[in-house]
């Protein structure tokens, strides 16, 4: 196993798919895309990682803790000897082990990929970059929602590219 790398797939769970409770526009796509990473990561022996979230109950709008829509989805699906992380905030190291994972494992460099961009994308690469790491980020596998704020309406794609900008200006290579 290559070491010095590691992928860090990053919520790609059945409630962001079409039917599922809070869906993000074309994650089939994202996930297709993300699927074509992971198995050249698999056929490089890089460290793979599953991250998933969970919300804190069971009112929470998506992500609710034990279901369907809460599981990884099955293009993406864990395999034996991936490490699978549980995490409840949208940054994937904060209150989990997934920095002693990579250390472990003499990681300096990992690819972060999932969904969604504007949540848990952010938040995960910064930490990663703040805890050292070289970053990357595969903008095709990865996965944004369309938002509203203060009247101004932004499309999936805009969110997408509002995110990936000023994390390619610092914190990440972005490809």
């Amino acid at each position: 196993m290559s070491n010095a790398n590691a992928l860090i797939i990053v919520d790609i769970q059945n409630d962001y798919f079409t039917g599922g409770l809070w869906p993000v526009e074309d994650m089939e796509r994202v996930a297709s895309h993300a699927a074509e990473v992971l198995q050249d990561a698999r056929t490089a022996g890089e460290m793979v990682v599953h991250v998933y979230h969970e919300a804190a109950s069971d009112s929470a709008p998506f992500f609710r803790p034990g279901t369907q829509g809460a599981q990884i989805h099955a293009s993406v699906a864990p395999q034996e000897g991936e490490a699978v992380i549980l995490k409840h905030r949208p940054n994937s190291f904060h209150g989990t082990d997934l920095h002693a994972h990579l250390q472990a494992a003499g990681v300096t460099h990992v690819t972060i990929i999932g969904a969604m961009t504007q949540m848990c994308i952010d938040a995960t690469a910064r930490a990663a970059r703040d805890l050292g790491y070289d970053v990357t980020l595969v903008a095709d596998a990865c996965g944004a929602k369309a938002l509203s704020f203060n009247g101004v309406h932004l499309s999936a794609a805009e969110v997408q590219a509002a995110f990936l900008a000023p994390l390619a200006m610092s914190y990440a290579k972005v490809i």
